[in-house]
C-alpha cells in the first residue's frame, strides 16, 4: 500500500467513525502484527490466501455480535430513558447479555413468560427487568413463592377468599391476583403447585377470571403472568405432575437463564460485588 499501511490505514479509519468494524488481512502473520491490529481497533485478524468460505463465516460471526451491541445499546436507552438500573444484575458474559436482550425484546407484550434456571441464577431479577421494561410498570409486580405454603393457603394467597371460607377466615382478604391488578405476578418455583391450584390458575389464563375462596362471583384481573421454575417442567408434565395445557400457557417465551459454570467470565465481577458488598456490612478492608 503506498502512502501508509494498513495499521496507519486502521487507525485513520477509526478516527474518522470509531464504529467501524474492520477486519485486517495480510500476507506477513505475525503474533506482533495481529497484537498491533487489535490493539489499533480491529475486530479480527485473517491470513492470505482467503478461502471465501472463511471470509464469509467471520462476516456472519462479525454481523451477530455487531447486532448484538446494537440491542445492547437500545436496551440501555430504554432503561435510562425509565431511570432503571440493572445493577443487581451483575454479569459480564455474552452468555447473559443474550438471556439480559431477550427480557428486553418480550417486556413489551403482556404474554406470559417462564423463567427457568438453576437455584441462584437470579429468575427474580430477571422477572423485575421485565416488569420495569414493560407498559406495566408504574403499577406493581407481586411476587409469590408457591413453593413456600400449604396448598389451601396458597390458593387464598393468589385468588384471596370469603369471610367464613373455613376456619378462621373471619373477615374477606384481597388476593395476589386483585393485588396485582393492571401490574404482573411473579409466581416462583411454578412446579409445586398441587393439581387442584394446577386447574384454577389455568382458568384464570385462559379466560382472565377467577373466584375467591368461598365466594361464587366471577371476578377479573388484568395481569401479566411471569413464572419462574428450577425443575424440567415437560418433564413432569410427562411424569404427570404438571398439566400439559398450563404449561402452554405460561411458556407463551421461555427464557433460559445460564448457570454460572456456563459463564465462568461473570465470576470475577461477581466476586468483586460480593467483596464489595460485604466490606460496607462490615465496615472492614
Amino acid at each position: 500500500m503506498p502512502g501508509m499501511n494498513g495499521i496507519e490505514t486502521l487507525e485513520r479509519i477509526k478516527k474518522i467513525n470509531p464504529d467501524i468494524d474492520v477486519i485486517m488481512m495480510t500476507a506477513y502473520g505475525s503474533i506482533d502484527t495481529a497484537v498491533n491490529a487489535m490493539k489499533a481497533g480491529a475486530v479480527d485478524f485473517i491470513i492470505k490466501p482467503v478461502e471465501l468460505e472463511q471470509l464469509l463465516i467471520r462476516l456472519d460471526r462479525l454481523s451477530d455480535h455487531r447486532a448484538l451491541a446494537e440491542e445492547n445499546q437500545l436496551l440501555r436507552e430504554r432503561l435510562n430513558e425509565r431511570n432503571i438500573t440493572a445493577e443487581k444484575i451483575i454479569f459480564k458474559s455474552a452468555a447473559m447479555q443474550e438471556t439480559i436482550n431477550l427480557a428486553g425484546r418480550v417486556a413489551d407484550s403482556s404474554v406470559s413468560v417462564l423463567i427457568q434456571g438453576e437455584s441462584g441464577t437470579g429468575k427474580e431479577l430477571l422477572a423485575g427487568l421485565i416488569h420495569a421494561l414493560s407498559p406495566r410498570a408504574d403499577r406493581p409486580m407481586i411476587t409469590l413463592n408457591c413453593a413456600a405454603l400449604a396448598e389451601t393457603l396458597l390458593e387464598s394467597e393468589l385468588f384471596g377468599h370469603e369471610k367464613g371460607a373455613f376456619t378462621g377466615a373471619d373477615r374477606r382478604r384481597i388476593g395476589r391476583f386483585e393485588e396485582a391488578d393492571g401490574g404482573a405476578l411473579f409466581l416462583d418455583e411454578i412446579g409445586e403447585l398441587s393439581p387442584s391450584v394446577q386447574v384454577k390458575l389455568l382458568r384464570f389464563l385462559q379466560e382472565h377470571e377467577f373466584q375467591r375462596v368461598g365466594g361464587n362471583k366471577p371476578l377479573k384481573s388484568d395481569v401479566r403472568v411471569i413464572s419462574a421454575t428450577n425443575r424440567d417442567l415437560k418433564e413432569s408434565v410427562n411424569e404427570g405432575r404438571f398439566r400439559e395445557d398450563l404449561l402452554y400457557r405460561l411458556n407463551v417465551i421461555t427464557i433460559e437463564i445460564p448457570p454460572l459454570r456456563d459463564r465462568k467470565d461473570d465470576i470475577p465481577i461477581l466476586a468483586d460485588h460480593f467483596l464489595k458488598n460485604f466490606r460496607e456490612k462490615t465496615e472492614k478492608k
